[in-house]
């Protein structure tokens, strides 16, 4: 597939070439495909467990350029659907003519980086090759993992298992995609991904419990049961969820909750786009502290074995590390190849940073120009900026029970949910409800689980980064729900969290 992609883009390219209104051109070709099996186990009503697989493709061609018109240059890009054949390079071409308009920020089509593409063959050929008996089959062992704790429980062997409300649901997830990509400037190249996502939610309806797991693979033979064991043992911790009121406490974020802080507020805010247009949180504070000192943060697009690597942007270029936040200082941003040529031709562009664009080439380096709809590589969207292996890490990265016995007294938040900005992503406020796998924290110790929908936190994003009182050193996988990236979150502790009680508590 990625061979007759490329062959497809060089001979769309030939044609162009001969075209006498294109100043450059860039030819883009892919295929993607969602394969999903959906878990529904439901204890009290008639289910089939597994329900039966669903795939969503999606194949097409895309064209930007700058074209010659009697007022000017003019910047196109059109696409259209299904295989790269001369019809649909035609339409695209038809499309992108059609749409061309004035942009005096387009600097040009990207002509290379300087650096050299490190990932070739890099996905799993099993997940490519993943039949419908073999996602089923994979849907199985995660729920099964699911009853199997349950059960070990001696719930499922009550009198009246019924009666509970036992509910697992969720979904496994392939993610496949084939691209190819060149232009004027860059030799047409291909690339291949693959990975594999499983998110699970478990309930026990009459404990008023709830429970969370997920798995981010980049090998099928890594995906197993353990985001259902996850989901079933997290349920069973969760009974007799308690209520607590609201206040300010010292909080640990989970790395669910800290891979939802980072998706929604933080890594918009290091994407050159917005602070280009003025709306990231961190505007004008390239090369200042924005954390506490312990926190470091890198964005990875080709890290081996990670799930979200691929060897090339859709842009053609190389992908690779950028590091983001070094020792609480922004020290880089996510960038594509249109900002970056934007930031250099932009006169208040060191306002917006804070610092010249000029003096600040690693900072601004393009690796991670990618067209993603749905997290999957797709021709119908003009390039954006999208992260990819996004790691958290901390100075020192300290157990979670060292970071429990500094906090003493307060709260573990497992799971946020709703998430996002208030007052607008610069303004840096935000919320996010506790939604499961949630604790008291006392006298150093994870206590009573927390009541579903109990806690809501209402905090600035600006003020939380520098409270950090530690990050730990239990890593893990988090793909949130429709996020392109993949997260290798810890858990972080941070001081005095303003919270909200969702209805009456008791003191903590």
């Amino acid at each position: 597939m990625a061979s007759r992609l490329a062959q497809a883009v060089a001979e769309a390219l030939a044609h162009f070439r001969s075209l006498p209104d294109l100043v450059e051109v860039e030819a883009y070709a892919c295929r993607s495909r969602h394969l999903t099996v959906r878990l529904n186990y439901t204890s009290h009503l008639p289910c089939h467990g597994i329900e039966e697989p669903k795939s969503e493709e999606a194949a097409g061609v895309a064209v930007r350029a700058p074209f010659r018109t009697p007022e000017g240059r003019r910047v196109g890009f059109g696409s259209a659907p299904g295989p790269p054949t001369a019809a649909a390079w035609r339409e695209a071409l038809t499309r992108a003519r059609q749409g061309a308009v004035a942009d005096p920020d387009f600097s040009g089509l990207p002509a290379g980086t300087g650096e050299r593409r490190r990932l070739r063959r890099h996905h799993d050929p099993a997940l490519l090759r993943l039949s419908d008996e073999a996602l089923v089959a994979a849907g199985w062992r995660v729920l099964e993992g699911a009853l199997r704790t349950f059960d070990a429980a001696g719930i499922l062997r009550s009198t009246d298992p019924a009666s509970l409300g036992i509910i697992v649901g969720g979904d496994v997830t392939i993610r496949q995609e084939t691209m190819a990509v060149g232009s004027s400037h860059l030799p047409v190249q291909a690339d291949t991904a693959a990975s594999a996502l499983v998110n699970v939610t478990a309930m026990v309806e009459a404990w008023d419990a709830k429970g969370t797991g997920g798995q981010v693979v980049a090998r099928l033979a890594d995906l197993t049961e353990a985001a259902g064991v996850e989901a079933a043992s997290s349920a069973l911790a969760a009974r007799g969820g308690v209520r607590v009121p609201g206040g300010v406490l010292p909080v640990i974020f989970g790395p669910a909750a800290v891979a939802d802080l980072l998706t929604y507020l933080i890594l918009p805010s290091v994407s050159l786009e917005h602070l280009l247009r003025g709306t990231s949180v961190f505007q004008g504070q390239l090369t200042q502290r924005i954390a506490a000192p312990a926190l470091s943060l890198a964005d990875d697009g080709a890290a081996p074995g990670l799930p979200g690597s691929r060897g090339i942007t859709c842009e053609g270029l190389p992908t690779g590390r950028t590091a983001l936040i070094e020792r609480g200082v922004l020290v880089g941003t996510l960038a594509n190849a249109y900002e970056h040529g934007r930031a250099l031709r932009d006169g208040a562009a060191a306002a917006k940073l804070g610092c010249e664009p000029n003096g600040a080439a690693e900072a601004l380096l393009p690796r991670n120009g990618f067209r993603l709809a749905g997290g999957l590589r797709s021709a119908e969207v003009p390039v954006g900026i999208a992260a990819s292996n996004v790691l958290l890490t901390g100075e020192p990265a300290e157990p979670l029970s060292t970071l429990l016995a500094r906090v003493g007294r307060g709260l573990y938040l497992g799971r946020l949910w709703y998430t996002y900005p208030i007052n607008g992503l610069r303004a840096g406020d935000f919320t996010g409800t506790a939604v499961a796998d949630s604790f008291l924290i006392r006298d150093g110790r994870l206590a009573e689980p927390l009541a579903v929908n109990a806690i809501r936190v209402n905090d600035n994003i600006r003020r939380l980064l520098p409270a950090i009182l530690g990050i730990g050193a239990e890593a893990r996988r988090v793909a949130g729900w429709g996020a392109d990236e993949v997260i290798l979150a810890p858990p972080v502790a941070v001081a005095e969290v303003p919270v909200e009680a969702i209805g009456p508590g008791e003191p903590v």
